[in-house]
C-alpha cells in the first residue's frame, strides 16, 4: 500500500527529473518552434498567476482518454497547478485541434483519474514514459490532475 504523501524516493527524484526539464526548457521550445520529431506533443500552457496575476506559462503533454483532454502533474501540486485551480481557466498553444482557452475540473480519486494516471505511462515523451511507469505507485497517491473543456462548452 502506498502512504498518502507517496514515496520519498520518487517525489525526490521527479522534482529532480522536472528540474533539469526546466534548464532544458529554451531547446524544448527551440525545437518545438522549428517542428523537430517528438517536439509536437508539447503544448504551452499559460494560466494568470494565483498572486500576481500575471501570465504564467509551462510547457506540458497533453494526456487523451477518449474524447477528453487532461493536464497534470504526477508529483503532487506544484506553482503551476495551484494557478490552473485558482483561475479555473487556462489558455493552450498552439491554437487549433488542441489549443485554445478552457475551464478546468480538477479530478478526484477514480476511475477518471486512474485512466489519466495509465495513459501518462503511454503518452509521455521517452524517456519520461519509463519514468512514470516506474513511480505509478507514487503518481497514484499524490499526482494532480484536471479535465480540461472547451469554454465553448461550458454551460
Amino acid at each position: 500500500m502506498t502512504a498518502p504523501n507517496g514515496s520519498r524516493f520518487w517525489r525526490v527524484a521527479l522534482r529532480l527529473m522536472y528540474r533539469f526539464i526546466r534548464l532544458m526548457d529554451p531547446m524544448i521550445r527551440a525545437a518545438r518552434a522549428r517542428g523537430a520529431p517528438g517536439a509536437d506533443g508539447f503544448v504551452e500552457l499559460k494560466v494568470p498567476g494565483r498572486q500576481s496575476g500575471r501570465p504564467r506559462s509551462t510547457l506540458l503533454t497533453l494526456l487523451s482518454v477518449g474524447e477528453e483532454q487532461y493536464l497534470g502533474h504526477p508529483n503532487g501540486d506544484t506553482q503551476w497547478t495551484r494557478n490552473v485551480e485558482a483561475a479555473g481557466v487556462v489558455h493552450i498553444d498552439p491554437p487549433g485541434v488542441y489549443g485554445g482557452t478552457f475551464s478546468v475540473v480538477r479530478l478526484p480519486p477514480g476511475p477518471e483519474r486512474d485512466a489519466v494516471i495509465t495513459a501518462t505511462r503511454t503518452q509521455q515523451p521517452f524517456p519520461a514514459n519509463l519514468v512514470y511507469r516506474a513511480a505509478s505507485r507514487h503518481i497514484a497517491a499524490v499526482g494532480v490532475y484536471f479535465r480540461i473543456v472547451p469554454t465553448d462548452d461550458v454551460a
